[in-house]
């Protein structure tokens, strides 16, 4: 499983001193760049191929609160993707100390096609990266 730890600093707070909402947005967005990096496909693969990835959708689940210069550990997970493989559902689950669940990042995510502004399927090695990536529990095909 491709996980990521981080510490959180003070630009990541909240106002009652927690990682703030947007920083779980961040951190699941670095963790899946960090991914698709560590797997031969840096960001200057998609500026090359000239397409990149849009969240459609995301879905913040909160358990346990992170504070101020405390670590964590983010997992990376393939919770679903369509049958023409446009559209994926990708998961991150922070944990705290590495055992407790801090919160849950479900996201969905197209490819977007940069000149002719539209949602294509990924080329097939990013396609083969994304399919090794761990499934969650609850993985599904979307249709």
């Amino acid at each position: 499983m491709f996980s990521q730890t981080f510490q959180a600093g003070w630009g990541d707070m909240d106002f009652n001193a927690h990682l703030r909402n947007t920083a779980y947005l961040d951190f699941s967005a670095t963790t899946r760049m960090l991914y698709f990096e560590a797997n031969g496909f840096p960001m200057s693969e998609f500026r090359k191929q000239n397409f990149g990835p849009v969240v459609l959708k995301d879905e913040i689940e909160y358990f346990k609160e992170v504070h101020l210069l405390e670590q964590f550990t983010v997992k990376l997970l393939i919770a679903g993707f369509s049958t023409d493989n446009r559209f994926w559902k990708i998961r991150n689950i922070f944990y705290k100390n590495n055992e407790k669940i801090s919160a849950t990042v479900s996201s969905l995510v197209g490819w977007l096609d940069l000149r002719e502004r539209k949602l294509i399927a990924p080329p097939e090695k990013l396609k083969t990266i994304l399919i090794n990536l761990d499934r969650a529990d609850d993985f599904q095909i979307i249709e």
